[in-house]
């Protein structure tokens, strides 16, 4: 996958944590679970995620991990949440700080890839990762692109608040929500609705 291809990442999370991330930044699972954040995340899921990133000492649960295509199978499985959820948009230069890792498909399974970034976005498969769904005849083609449109960014983390470039959300009703959780902070300036990314 071609590096101008990845125009910002993105990282779900429910709007109850807005303003715990807007004062530290997006944590990793690790760190969120010692400040008792929301998780919307699968247990079993969590649970297959208890491994370590080869060619590190780290575990995928130390690690903040974005997305390069939200509208994914996790997405999917919480569509009848997203009124309490957002994606946040995270500025693609994160690619660009150290220990930065991308994959090539949901980081849990146990055929996923993991390459140095920048240099291991030419092991994605953008046409993959891209798609707008994940459907196939074959049930062996279908669970490759579901394992590979859920491809990751893993940072170390924080993800600082200034990579942090807008908001997007569902519908009005979280809108207003976000609005009122933020305030006059500055990221309520590019909030935005974006119900496709949903399923809405």
């Amino acid at each position: 996958m071609q590096r101008s291809r990845v125009k910002e990442l993105y990282y779900i999370t429910p709007i109850e944590n807005l303003p715990s991330i807007v004062k530290v930044g997006i944590l990793s699972h690790t760190a969120s679970k010692k400040l008792r954040c929301k998780s919307i995340a699968d247990p079993e899921i969590q649970k297959r995620r208890e491994k370590q990133v080869p060619g590190t000492e780290k575990e995928l649960h130390d690690y903040a991990n974005l997305y390069f295509n939200p509208r994914n199978p996790m997405m999917f499985k919480r569509k009848d949440l997203h009124q309490e959820i957002c994606v946040l948009r995270v500025n693609s230069s994160v690619l660009d700080l150290p220990g930065v890792i991308v994959t090539d498909g949901n980081a849990s399974s146990g055929y996923a890839g993991f390459y140095e970034s920048p240099g291991g976005l030419r092991h994605l498969d953008g046409d993959l990762i891209y798609a707008t769904d994940w459907t196939d005849d074959n049930q062996f083609e279908a669970w490759r692109r579901k394992r590979c449109i859920c491809a990751e960014v893993l940072v170390p983390d924080p993800v600082a608040v200034g990579f942090i470039d807008g908001i997007y959300v569902s519908c009005s009703a979280s809108l207003d929500k976000v609005k009122q959780l933020l305030r006059d902070h500055p990221l309520c300036e590019n909030l935005s609705i974006n119900a496709d990314l949903f399923f809405k």
